[in-house]
C-alpha cells in the first residue's frame, strides 16, 4: 500500500541488548549536536540522548538481530564492537570527555572491532554493518589535527596508517578490489547492489583527502610509493560519474537526473499511483507487477545498481537492480557534498567546528613574566 494508505499494525519490535543499534543511534544524535551546536537547548538535548543510548548498549550487550528475526534477514548485524569505536569516536567530539576516547581508542576494541584483520575480503567497506572504515577516518582526523598524544597515540597511529591502507586497496593498480570493465569498484565482490559500497568508498576518499590537504600533507604512502590527494579524488570522481551517467549504458542510477534513469523503482510510494483510489495490501501488487513506468518520480533516489558485467534490468520486481534505500542514499549525498567545490574555498573543510567541545589538550602556558626594571 501507499504509506498515506496504510492502515494495517504496524508493530514495534522492542530490544533490550542491541549493542550496535545503541550505538549506532548514539552516534547519529551526537553528529547532530555539533552540527546543531549553536541552538543549545536542543543539541544539549541530543547529547543527553547519546549518553543514555551509548551507555545503555555498553551496559546491556547484545546484537540487535538474534539468528532467526526478521532483521537478521534484511539487515543483519555481524558485531556491535565496530559501533562502540565508531559512537566513542563521536561522543568524545560531541561531549569532550576523554572517558569516550579512552573506549574508542582501547587495543581490545579496536582488535575485536576488526581493526587488525587487513587481508580477510571485506576489509575497508564502509557499510550500515561496519562502521569502523568510518571510525578510523574520524579518529585519524583527531591525529592529524589536534594529536592528543599519551595514551591515546599507539591506536590512533594504528588507525592512521590502517585508513592510508584502505585508501590503497580502493586504487584499481593494488588489486584489492575487482573493477567492472565500465569502472565501478566491486567492494561487494560482485554481489548484487553494488552502488551502496561505492558511494561510501568515494565519500571516504574525498574526505580524507580534505583531511590530508587541511593538515598541509600533499598525499600518502602506499608501501614505498608516494601518492597525492588528487589520486583519491579522481577514484572519488569516477565512481560517481559512473553512478551519474559515464558507464557502459549510458544511464544515471539516479532517479531524475540525467536523460536516461530508471523508470521502475522498487518502491511502493513511487510505483502506486495517487489517483484518489485506495488500493489495499493486495491492490498494490498489481502496481508492482506491471510493466509499466512508475507514476510517481522519484527524484534523487540512487538504484541498487549494475551487475558485475555492467548490466541493467529496469524492473520493479528485481530488487537486486532498482531498489533505492535510506542507507545507500545517505553515502550518495555525503560523496557529492564532500566532492563538491564549495564557496569558501575550492576542497575546504571546516578544520574547527567539529573539535568545539574537546578542552584545549595541553595546558596553555603561563605568561611571559613583566620588564625587569633596575
Amino acid at each position: 500500500m501507499r504509506p498515506e494508505d496504510i492502515d494495517y499494525k504496524r508493530p514495534v519490535t522492542e530490544c533490550h541488548s542491541c549493542s550496535d543499534l545503541a550505538s549506532e543511534m548514539a552516534a547519529a544524535l551526537a553528529a547532530a549536536s555539533i552540527v546543531f551546536k549553536d541552538s543549545k537547548t536542543y543539541s544539549d538535548k541530543l547529547v543527553k540522548g547519546a549518553k543514555a543510548l551509548y551507555k545503555f548498549g555498553r551496559l546491556t550487550r547484545g546484537r540487535y538481530s538474534p539468528n532467526g528475526s526478521d532483521q537478521a534477514i534484511f539487515y543483519n548485524s555481524t558485531s556491535y564492537w565496530d559501533e562502540f569505536v565508531w559512537g566513542g569516536a563521536w561522543m568524545y567530539f560531541a561531549t569532550g570527555n576523554n572517558s569516550y576516547l579512552t573506549i574508542a581508542t582501547a587495543p581490545g576494541m579496536a582488535k575485536h572491532a576488526g581493526a587488525y584483520w587487513f587481508g580477510s575480503p571485506n576489509y575497508g567497506v564502509f557499510t550500515w554493518d561496519d562502521k569502523l572504515p568510518g571510525a578510523q577516518v574520524l579518529l585519524s582526523r583527531l591525529r592529524l589535527f589536534l594529536s592528543p598524544g599519551y595514551p591515546y597515540e599507539e591506536i590512533l597511529r594504528t588507525f592512521h596508517n590502517q585508513t592510508d591502507n584502505v585508501m590503497c586497496s580502493y586504487l584499481p593498480l593494488f588489486n584489492s578490489f575487482n573493477f567492472t570493465k565500465g569502472g565501478l569498484i566491486q567492494l561487494n565482490h560482485g554481489g548484487p547492489q553494488p552502488l551502496q559500497y561505492a558511494v561510501n568508498a568515494a565519500f571516504l576518499a574525498s574526505l580524507y583527502s580534505d583531511y590530508l590537504e587541511a593538515a598541509d600533507t600533499p598525499g600518502w604512502y602506499c608501501g614505498p610509493n608516494f601518492y597525492t590527494t588528487e589520486v583519491l579524488r579522481k577514484f572519488a570522481r569516477s565512481q560517481l560519474d559512473y553512478i551519474l551517467g559515464k558507464n557502459p549504458l549510458k544511464t544515471s542510477y539516479v532517479v531524475g537526473f540525467g536523460n536516461k534513469y530508471p523508470k521502475r523503482p522498487h518502491h511502493r510510494g513511487a510505483s502506486i499511483p495517487h489517483n484518489g483510489v485506495k488500493y489495499g495490501c493486495k491492490g498494490g501488487f498489481k502496481w508492482r507487477e506491471t510493466k509499466k513506468a512508475n507514476p510517481n518520480i522519484l527524484v534523487g533516489a540512487m538504484v541498487a545498481g549494475p551487475d558485475r558485467h555492467d548490466g541493467f534490468k529496469d524492473v520493479r520486481t528485481n530488487y537486486n537492480y532498482t531498489e533505492p534505500t535510506l542507507a545507500a542514499n545517505a553515502g550518495l549525498v555525503a560523496a557529492l557534498i564532500s566532492i563538491a567545490d564549495i564557496p569558501t574555498g575550492r576542497y575546504s573543510i571546516d578544520k574547527n567546528t567539529i573539535f568545539s567541545a574537546i578542552p584545549p589538550m595541553f595546558p596553555t602556558p603561563p605568561p611571559p613574566p613583566s620588564a625587569w626594571k633596575p
